[in-house]
């Protein structure tokens, strides 16, 4: 948090299929594998473009949520299906050992492309919807503590979260 990258809007993806998308993606892919996250977008590591990843199996940073199929996004839109809004709990690799509380909408239809330039049509809910809406800001310069609404739900996770902290 902090590198001027993070607060401007990303550039569109014009090329598909290419070396440099290619490693684009791997790099991302390792990133948040490596810190167990749920999804990353380009600009997180440097890469001002419109791209996001996202996905998850099991992660010992979300032991309860429902599985995610990895997905790689291309120059993404969101449309929100349902005015429904619901509060959750938000971490960000660019704001390590913070959470925060933000209202996100519940449901959304996600567009854009995989890497190769296959187009990707897709609905969620929950925390799939959560997490696409936080990688989405992403490319539109918005970190998640900019949308918590109340500052008493944000702050450092070992005292926010205590126990979680001990069972580490």
């Amino acid at each position: 948090m902090g590198h001027p990258l993070l607060v401007q809007r990303s550039q569109p993806v014009l090329e598909f299929q290419s070396e440099e998308m290619d490693n684009l993606i791997a790099d991302m892919f390792d990133t948040m594998a490596a810190l167990d996250g749920a999804g990353l977008a380009a600009p997180q590591i440097g890469v001002p473009r419109r791209v996001v990843i996202f996905g998850l199996q099991s992660n010992p940073r979300y032991p309860e949520v429902e599985p995610i199929p990895i997905t790689v996004l291309v120059n993404p839109t969101l449309e929100f299906t349902s005015a429904d809004m619901e509060s959750g709990w938000e971490g960000c690799l660019s704001v390590p050992g913070m959470r925060g509380k933000v209202d996100r909408y519940r449901r959304i239809r996600y567009t854009g492309f995989d890497q190769y330039g296959q187009a990707i049509d897709r609905e969620a809910e929950g925390f799939h919807a959560r997490v696409v809406q936080h990688e989405c800001d992403h490319l539109d310069g918005i970190l998640y503590p900019m949308r918590i609404s109340d500052m008493r739900d944000f702050g450092y996770e070992d005292v926010l979260f205590p126990a979680l902290a001990t069972a580490d």
